[in-house]
């Protein structure tokens, strides 16, 4: 049996049609989309149409409200850094929660020391939902940004984004959210949930590393991050990728053609493994809601008395790839902070495993997983000094 890759939360394999857009425009449309001559105008023409598809998946009001960055990471950075800073004389606090992406995390963090805003982390309930109740609360008068991620990259959970939405749509405050992990799975709306600046990303949705997008609403105050040319209507300066752009153009149509179907068949293969997991091996929480309320796509589970390292590499060595948690953490031996914020222990976080599915992945490959897994389990409880102390106690 070929790699059976279950790691599409960390990235997707290009698709081929996304492949061959990419080629096509670096062969033929090579010219600066802001130089004013035929080749470049043609460029920037191109540039607009992929605006105008993306702008369309999320029902944006304007294709213009649709900036590119390099990926989820800078979009996050640029609305958070961005809107913060153009609103510094309204206020310097700022609202997310403990499970965020560390894209997010890292930039209030970031703020925090060296421009002395102050960040008020919200927790979240053992499923990793956040509180509207909790927001409300921690609302201030020098608020001036909400951060709240639509659905969580380890556990799958799907915020109530557009409860959160209404009630912001009459605060004086900025609205952001990171649908990186979402906007594959989920059918967004940024007009009806109130959205004032979404995050995403090509790589998560079979297209090319490298190239995101921000959606900023029109009015919306931002500081750019990166200086240099009036590019992207003087938000993020520097000459647009255009052949990774068209690819997330191409990307984002082959979603809105297929995304129902792939979602149904991901939640049939999700729940089978979920199912299959806690009836064939002990002690194995999973972590995250069940059903609708979680991505389509996502299974995360921790496994007591071991680690989740173990796990991988036994996994690896059958030709199945997983991953432990968030790709941009994997070289971290700290814990998960999303299984921390759930009321994990250090311990038990430790053992975790996350199988993140994509549209190409056949039950024939689940059975497989749920055939070896258990016993991979079992072999690397056998040799945990926990387990064997735990076995003992019992």
């Amino acid at each position: 049996m070929n790699e059976i890759y279950l790691d599409h939360a960390a990235t997707t394999p290009m698709d081929v049609e996304v492949i061959n857009t990419v080629n096509k425009y670096m062969e033929d449309y090579y010219g600066n989309p802001s130089s004013i001559y035929k080749t470049g105008q043609i460029a920037n023409n191109k540039l607009n149409e992929a605006r105008k598809t993306i702008a369309e998946l999320i029902n944006a009001n304007d294709f213009r409200e649709i900036i590119f960055t390099s990926g989820g990471t800078e979009s996050d950075n640029l609305a958070i850094k961005g809107a913060a800073l153009a609103l510094k004389d309204q206020g310097n606090h700022i609202i997310t929660t403990k499970i965020e992406h560390h894209a997010v995390l890292h930039t209030c963090e970031y703020l925090e020391k060296h421009h002395d805003y102050e960040v008020t982390y919200l927790d979240v309930d053992e499923k990793g939902f956040v509180k509207i109740a909790d927001i409300k609360e921690a609302l201030r008068e020098d608020t001036v940004l909400v951060s709240i991620i639509t659905a969580n990259n380890e556990i799958g959970t799907i915020q109530p984004i557009k409860e959160i939405g209404t009630f912001l749509k009459n605060k004086d405050v900025y609205f952001h959210t990171d649908a990186v992990q979402a906007i594959g799975q989920i059918k967004l709306n940024v007009q009806e949930i109130n959205i004032d600046l979404l995050s995403a990303s090509a790589h998560k949705i079979h297209g090319p590393k490298g190239v995101g997008m921000l959606y900023i609403k029109k009015g919306t105050k931002l500081v750019p991050q990166l200086n240099g040319g009036a590019q992207e209507r003087n938000r993020r300066a520097g000459t647009e990728n255009l052949p990774g752009i068209m690819g997330f153009k191409k990307a984002v149509e082959l979603v809105m053609e297929n995304r129902q179907k792939y979602v149904e068949k991901n939640s049939y293969l999700r729940d089978k493994l979920i199912n299959g997991i806690e009836k064939s091996i002990d002690d194995a929480v999973l972590n995250g809601p069940r059903g609708s309320k979680r991505l389509s796509n996502n299974v995360n589970f921790c496994f007591k008395y071991i680690e989740g390292e173990s796990i991988l590499l036994n996994l690896d060595m059958l030709g199945i790839a997983a991953s432990s948690g968030s790709a941009c953490t994997s070289g971290s031996l700290d814990p998960s902070h999303v299984l921390l914020a759930i009321g994990h222990s250090k311990g038990t976080a430790h053992g975790s495993l996350r199988l993140s599915l994509g549209k190409d992945n056949t039950e024939q490959e689940i059975d497989f997983v749920l055939e070896k897994l258990p016993g991979i389990i079992q072999r690397i409880r056998d040799m945990s000094p926990l387990y064997i102390k735990e076995k003992e106690r019992s």
